[in-house]
């Protein structure tokens, strides 16, 4: 039996673990279409976003770990 589930790596170029165990990850809806957006939104989306809870942990297992 392996130790570990395999990496989806789908999953591995999007998404990262920081040390302290949660999920970070960039936000979408920055591609194409952006004048129809505020500023304000636009800026909103630049920062990253930090999953927890169920969504991390599934996360958490398409990584791996």
């Amino acid at each position: 039996m392996p130790k570990h589930a395999k990496t989806n790596k789908g999953v591995a170029k999007r998404m990262k673990r920081t040390a302290t165990g949660k999920i970070k990850r960039h936000k979408g809806n920055k591609r194409h279409l952006l004048a129809g957006r505020t500023s304000k939104r636009k800026r909103q989306l630049r920062r990253t976003a930090i999953e927890t809870g169920k969504v991390a942990k599934k996360y958490l297992l398409a990584l791996g770990r």
